[in-house]
């Protein structure tokens, strides 16, 4: 069975303020009382005390004052007091129409009297709707006990204002209690509203819908939860587009893997049935063997290519950092590439300024240079490609300049994605082919702890900037 939030606020809110109201009905009404038998067991006392320091002790011994006595029971009369008089044996020596009738005390409370100790007894005659506080004082002389005094007296109207008070107890209560159930009415009506937002945002979430936001407060559990769903529904977002994007990073891929390997499998399928069949002219045969060795080597590089990628996205590359001098590299690299450069009619030069350590993975670094230097080649011809470097007080910048095609500002971002190509005519060049080569280097730069950066501008050129940190800052 369901029971509502906000019917389960109103009732929480009610039940503490009637139980709230009801306990102090008790305490107050309990108080009162006290204080009410408290007060007449003073007057009794006080009275009684000075009834007693104005009789002779003789009247302890069978001599009635009745004089003072008199006078004693007519003011005490007025003020519905009532006494006795008795002697250390417990008989009443006054009022006189009851001498030598026997008080009937309890041996405690004969006890303590003999000692000196005033006896208190307060009556509740709830038969009779009335109350009585009765004090019994001791005298005694020389350490003697002689006897004592009774005195009691109703306590009248008590029962009555106790009833009043609680009935304007009640009054305020239910006046009270009319106000709360309003304001928890509408305390909970926007509480529950509140939580009514969050139940229907999360219903949106669950049903795809994450472009949804819940109104945040800083004053309550309520508003912060709200503050933690709207990030976890950001979180949520931005994993869903993830997945998006890489799915249509994985369909990309699927495509361009098929169309890479379409080719140069052709190729072979088309040479080896030729070469079976005997449909190629021997003086073919060698050419044939030479392009199958070619699209063969095409597939090891991109397989190759595509192995390294991932073992570099995950992690799964060791790097065994060492300090290089950064123009031992540069001459390696312009040893390495220098035919290629010839082919193309470019001119490959250095340019260091002082003598700049790069603190690195020897092979990674040749393998991060190799693949940009390579890249400005095919895309430069009749130009030059510069190969910068210089270092400041926490880093080795490397600069790889080219004055060949540029590239478009729109296709700056998407250089380093996986299998992209800027130029469809790059398929046919044989470095770089599989557009795998810079989304390799931007990783590596990254597990370097380095960034890389391009600037280009169309048919001006491009110029790539890597910047690693030296040894000192890491």
């Amino acid at each position: 069975m369901k029971f509502k939030y906000l019917y389960q606020q109103m009732l929480s809110h009610i039940g503490i303020i009637l139980l709230s109201f009801t306990m102090l009905t008790i305490v107050v009404s309990q108080y009162m009382v006290s204080l009410v038998f408290q007060n007449k067991e003073e007057e009794l006392i006080q009275y009684g005390d000075s009834l007693l320091s104005e009789l002779d002790y003789s009247l302890f011994i069978d001599i009635v004052d009745t004089k003072t006595l008199n006078r004693y029971e007519q003011v005490l009369k007025s003020r519905n007091i009532f006494f006795h008089l008795f002697d250390a044996e417990g008989k009443v020596l006054y009022p006189l129409s009851n001498r030598h009738i026997q008080i009937q005390f309890s041996d405690e409370e004969w006890e303590r009297l003999i000692n000196g100790e005033k006896v208190v007894v307060h009556i509740d005659l709830k038969r009779f709707d009335q109350a009585a506080t009765i004090v019994i004082l001791p005298n005694q002389k020389d350490g003697i006990f002689l006897g004592g005094l009774l005195m009691a007296s109703p306590v009248s109207g008590a029962r009555d204002m106790i009833s009043q008070f609680n009935q304007y107890l009640i009054y305020t209560t239910v006046i009270v209690s009319i106000i709360a159930l309003f304001l928890s009415w509408i305390l909970s009506k926007i509480h529950v509203r509140r939580i009514k937002q969050l139940q229907n945002a999360t219903s949106a979430v669950t049903s795809g819908n994450y472009d949804i936001h819940v109104p945040v407060s800083n004053y309550d559990e309520i508003g912060e939860l709200a503050s933690d769903f709207n990030k976890m529904v950001n979180r949520l977002k931005e994993s869903q587009e993830e997945i998006e994007s890489l799915e249509n990073r994985r369909r990309q891929f699927i495509a361009d893997v098929s169309h890479e390997l379409k080719t140069p499998l052709t190729t072979i399928s088309g040479v080896v049935e030729g070469l079976r069949n005997g449909m190629i002219p021997e003086k073919e045969k060698e050419r044939g063997m030479e392009l199958v060795s070619k699209e063969t080597k095409r597939l090891i590089r991109l397989v190759k290519e595509n192995l390294d990628y991932e073992k570099i996205r995950s992690n799964q590359v060791k790097l065994t950092m060492e300090e290089i001098p950064l123009n031992e590299v540069f001459e390696i690299i312009k040893e390495q590439l220098f035919l290629q450069a010839k082919e193309k009619k470019n001119k490959l030069s250095i340019e260091i300024e002082g003598n700049p350590i790069v603190y690195a993975d020897y092979d990674r670094l040749i393998q991060i240079l190799l693949n940009i230097s390579k890249n400005s080649i095919q895309f430069t011809e009749n130009g030059k490609i510069i190969l910068r470097g210089r270092q400041t007080d926490n880093q080795t910048i490397i600069e790889i300049e080219d004055t060949g095609v540029g590239i478009d500002p729109n296709d700056i971002e998407n250089i380093w994605h996986r299998f992209y190509k800027a130029d469809v005519s790059r398929k046919n060049n044989p470095f770089g082919e599989f557009g795998l080569g810079l989304s390799i280097v931007k990783k590596l730069v990254l597990l370097h702890g380095g960034q890389i950066h391009v600037s280009s501008e169309k048919g001006r050129g491009t110029v790539f900037t890597i910047q690693l940190p030296t040894k000192s800052s890491q």
